[in-house]
């Protein structure tokens, strides 16, 4: 077995670190979770040995495979919350990061209760045209609202998807605008930065990346 994925991370957390010591914020800031949706478990497991302390999922099934066969992790479910699939959302997940309408936090909520839980989410904004899902930014104040309300939920900050382009001022604009509302609606995590706009994400104000690619290899055919 190599230790690639143990390599990359150390790279990639470092290269986190210099960035924000270059931004002027403190090493360690961000933290970095390790996105292994149709990943290898034994890559993630590397990463994992190597200091990686959170795992992000989009699907429940692949969820329940692959956390099963890894260290204890802070597990985070960063896809679409379909309310038919909360309760076993909740019963997995530590972290829901993909909380973008009042139902899907009732829904949440609702499940987590049953379980004798308190899920911790974040509230996903749309800050880019090309992205489907998340509440717009100015609904985010209302939104956030009804989470605080919720007592089986803690809320813990916003989330957002930067645009899929190259243009590297459209994507600061969205993280811009991202951070703007994150200061506006409070919290302690600011969840923005993937594998191809992460340094942007750091400059913006990122508190956490959702690294795949870039940490685990190109994902593994269906």
């Amino acid at each position: 077995m190599t230790d690639a994925a143990g390599q990359r991370y150390r790279r990639l957390r470092q290269a986190l670190d210099e960035e924000l010591l270059a931004c002027g914020r403190r090493a360690g800031d961000v933290t970095l979770v390790g996105v292994a949706k149709k990943q290898a478990p034994d890559a993630v497991a590397e990463a994992i040995t190597a200091g990686l302390r959170d795992v992000a999922e989009n699907y429940v099934q692949e969820a329940r495979v692959t956390l099963a066969a890894l260290p204890p992790v802070r597990a985070h479910f960063i896809g679409r919350l379909q309310t038919n699939k909360a309760k076993a959302i909740a019963e997995i997940f530590d972290v829901v990061q993909s909380v973008d309408r009042p139902e899907a936090a009732l829904a949440l909520d609702r499940a987590a209760r049953t379980l004798g839980r308190r899920v911790t989410v974040l509230v996903q904004i749309n800050v880019s045209p090309t992205e489907r899902f998340g509440c717009p930014p100015e609904a985010a104040d209302a939104l956030v609202e009804a989470v605080r309300g919720l007592p089986g939920l803690a809320y813990d900050g916003v989330m957002a998807i930067g645009p899929l382009t190259a243009d590297r001022e459209e994507i600061a604009r969205a993280f811009a605008l991202a951070a703007k509302t994150f200061g506006r609606v409070g919290g302690t995590t600011l969840s923005i930065g993937m594998s191809g706009d992460w340094r942007e994400a750091v400059r913006a104000g990122s508190t956490m990346v959702r690294i795949g690619t870039a940490l685990f290899g190109r994902r593994e055919s269906p």
